[in-house]
């Protein structure tokens, strides 16, 4: 099919703020500052790692929220429309789904998970490679087709069990890649392990988030960018005043024997530009790649999406290469001769396995995969998408959450 403009920026938009994502929150942690002085240290400042990744989940919420600003936008534009409809109506007697419902109070539950998750994959991230960060939160199909199978009762045919297996595989070959590079080098190979595991740990919890916002927003036909601004603010809200609080006071490794001290990120923050700059580019491209996201799916399809985020995966890969090889060896990560291969075999079966579950790809020879003949109609049409992680829209630009999975991808 042939793209429009409109489209093709919005396809470039979400690739290139999606790897900004994933490249700045590295680079944050990348960085070595002095930070809030120490009392163990009589007081003094000593430079060390950006270490914060609950901080970095506050970032991140903070950028979901700006995505009100543009649900407010779309909803005057929408209210201007219906009063023209309705001039007659008084504008409180339109019908229930043209009002304009703010706090929505439901919201808060998925936000829970959304904070474990991303705080959970901020924590993995300290100790694995971008790239692999990357490749392992494919992982998350596994996840959510399981839960869907459980909890939405949603019939996964043998071409989703294949896609969920080869994915697996992938996963497998990625990980072990990751942390026989990390035997090699001066990392601890029980410190990448752990990484592993926590990032495996967050996409069950984002699974999770999918399950829950599709059990609780079903019905309530909310704004996407709604649900993700509304989600950023509870979740700005609990983490100022409970989680962060709560992670200082914990005893933990961290500046003055906390667990995490944001103070001292507060500190690091301004004593370098750069990681300044890296913590901007993070924060915007959270509410950018979000829109971006959503407006794919609703101009394309929910397939569009998944392709574009596999280039992604491909893009930090590269710019991270070009990172370390052609302006700093303190950041991006180097090519390991050894087992990088390894790690490009498990992208492929990544690829592969995404685009099975996705039914991108049809195997025809195999009978058990082969698409039924009563739904090809429906797998041929311009608005299907077997992604659990897709977000279909109706006429009237609302969410459609009977395949909806969430909206905040970090």
């Amino acid at each position: 099919m042939a793209f429009s403009c409109m489209q093709i920026v919005l396809m470039v938009g979400m690739l290139v703020t999606g790897s900004i994502n994933t490249l700045s929150k590295k680079a944050q942690n990348d960085c070595t500052v002095k930070g809030y002085p120490d009392k163990s240290a009589n007081n003094t400042s000593k430079p060390h790692e950006f270490n914060h990744p609950w901080f970095q989940t506050l970032i991140m919420f903070i950028g979901e929220t700006i995505c009100l600003i543009g649900f407010v936008i779309v909803r005057k534009r929408e209210r201007d429309k219906r009063k023209n409809e309705f001039s007659v109506t008084p504008l409180d007697e339109l019908p229930k789904q043209f009002q304009n419902r703010l706090i929505q109070f439901v919201v808060a539950f998925p936000t829970i998970c959304d904070l474990i998750g991303t705080s959970l994959a901020g924590i993995g991230l300290v100790y694995v490679d971008a790239s692999v960060w990357q490749m392992l939160r494919g992982s998350i199909i596994i996840f959510a087709g399981i839960l869907s199978k459980i909890f939405l009762k949603r019939k996964l045919r043998a071409v989703h069990w294949s896609g969920m297996l080869v994915t697996m595989i992938g996963l497998v070959l990625v990980g072990c890649s990751s942390v026989f590079k990390s035997k090699t080098s001066s990392s601890s190979g029980s410190k990448t392990i752990l990484g592993i595991i926590l990032i495996l740990g967050s996409q069950v919890v984002s699974a999770s988030q999918m399950v829950i916002e599709e059990l609780f927003l079903k019905k309530r036909s909310l704004h996407p960018l709604h649900v993700v601004g509304m989600e950023g603010t509870y979740g700005v809200i609990m983490m100022s005043a409970i989680v962060l609080p709560a992670m200082y006071y914990i005893p933990g490794s961290d500046v003055n024997n906390s667990y995490e001290n944001s103070l001292d990120a507060l500190y690091q923050i301004y004593n370098e530009p750069r990681l300044l700059v890296f913590c901007l580019l993070y924060l915007t491209s959270i509410a950018f790649y979000n829109y971006f996201g959503l407006a794919v799916t609703k101009s394309l399809t929910a397939v569009h999406r998944t392709l574009i985020d596999a280039c992604r995966t491909m893009l930090v890969w590269g710019v991270d290469l070009i990172i370390y090889y052609a302006f700093d060896k303190d950041f991006g990560e180097p090519f390991d001769k050894q087992y990088g291969l390894l790690q490009v075999d498990g992208f492929l079966f990544l690829l592969i396995g995404t685009a099975l579950y996705n039914e991108l790809i049809h195997v025809e020879c195999i009978p058990c995969l082969r698409t039924p003949i009563k739904d090809m109609e429906y797998v041929t049409s311009p608005r299907h998408s077997g992604n659990i992680q897709s977000a279909e829209f109706s006429d009237s630009d609302e969410i459609n959450t009977s395949e909806r999975t969430p909206l905040i991808q970090d």
